[in-house]
């Protein structure tokens, strides 16, 4: 991509965006969530933090908004800009600030309500829900409302035989000692590292999992200040309902807008419909065999990286037992697996 072209970032810009706006899943459930609460929207003034194309700012003054401020930091803030002008919003109901919102001068007011889709896989890869508090903290009204609320983080363990023995052909490779007359072994523990260390991205089915239990962590984004987002742990603890091999930890999230008048669930969970976020999968470098009413319990510590996501420690261990293990997963390095679709 020719970078000092400015015609090129717009139109990149233009194709990432578009992708956004086409799952349906999630552009709707945000109009559904402001719709549904124009006793909050109506005559107030708004917030949107990443406003992209703009289309949550719209959704906004659908609802009923006197004026919406959309702070955007790429190119995307020309495409608001020309959809505003060609669908009849003055340059008062609209405001675009092209900046960072931990950046920009203060806004002329403050603002009743903050709109944003500051959501990454896992709910926190993207790192943008500390911009989201940042925004709150600097321009949000004492008493005012974020829309989403709050997010989960959901977790449940999963068996894939088919997904491990992938990864694991994809180390083979590097077994061979003679290729093309080099021995490529020594390279086998820093393959495995990697290719573990990657969360495998896409829909998996309900059936792959192993326990009716789920660890729920909840970040509610009225109160969370952005250095509590920079180093947390989850929890959790699973009833084994089938006797089967634990391969990986599945994770997906959830986020709930609620507001005065109806509480509005998005949720990326397998048996839901599908999202480009889909889910994914956290392996565990060696599959823990579990039999039926076992528990497994463990902890994934998230820590905040310079590559806009983070690096997880997992270790996951079978109760009343001396089998553990740990893995180090790299948040910001998906592998992505489309062998199953989603719920339609």
């Amino acid at each position: 991509m020719d970078k000092s072209n400015p015609f090129t970032h717009y139109y990149a810009q233009l194709l990432h965006q578009g992708n956004m706006l086409q799952d349906h899943v999630r552009t709707g459930a945000y109009q559904r969530a402001f719709l549904s609460n124009g006793v909050d929207f109506k005559g107030k003034v708004v917030l949107d933090v990443g406003t992209g194309t703009g289309i949550l700012a719209f959704f906004a003054l659908q609802a009923g908004a006197k004026r919406v401020y959309g702070i955007e930091a790429s190119d995307a803030a020309e495409i608001a800009q020309a959809l505003a002008d060609a669908n009849g919003y003055t340059r008062d109901q609209l405001v675009i600030i092209k900046g960072k919102v931990e950046e920009i001068p203060m806004i002329p007011e403050k603002v009743d309500i903050i709109i944003s889709e500051p959501i990454g896989f896992l709910l926190v890869h993207e790192r943008m829900l500390e911009s989201y508090a940042a925004a709150r903290n600097r321009f949000l009204k004492p008493g005012g409302l974020m829309m989403p609320t709050t997010g989960s983080i959901i977790l449940a363990p999963v068996t894939d035989d088919v997904l491990y023995k992938e990864q694991l052909s994809k180390i083979a490779f590097w077994s061979n000692d003679n290729f093309y007359g080099i021995n490529l072994t020594p390279t086998l523990p820093a393959a495995q590292n990697e290719y573990f260390s990657q969360p495998i991205v896409g829909y998996f089915p309900q059936s792959s999992i192993i326990s009716p239990h789920r660890t729920c962590h909840t970040i509610d984004f009225s109160v969370v200040q952005p250095e509590e987002l920079h180093k947390f742990d989850v929890q959790f603890k699973f009833k084994i309902d089938q006797t089967a091999i634990l391969h990986a930890i599945g994770g997906w999230f959830d986020i709930n807008f609620l507001g005065s008048a109806e509480h509005v669930q998005l949720s990326t969970a397998p048996d839901c419909p599908g999202t480009h976020w889909y889910q994914c999968r956290l392996l565990l470098k060696d599959p823990i065999a579990v039999n039926k009413g076992q528990t497994v319990s463990g902890t994934m510590s998230f820590t905040a990286n310079d590559k806009f996501s983070y690096f997880i420690d997992l270790t996951a261990k079978l109760d009343g037992t001396d089998v553990s293990c740990t893995n180090r997963i790299n948040l910001h390095d998906q592998a992505y697996h489309y062998l199953y679709a989603g719920v339609s």
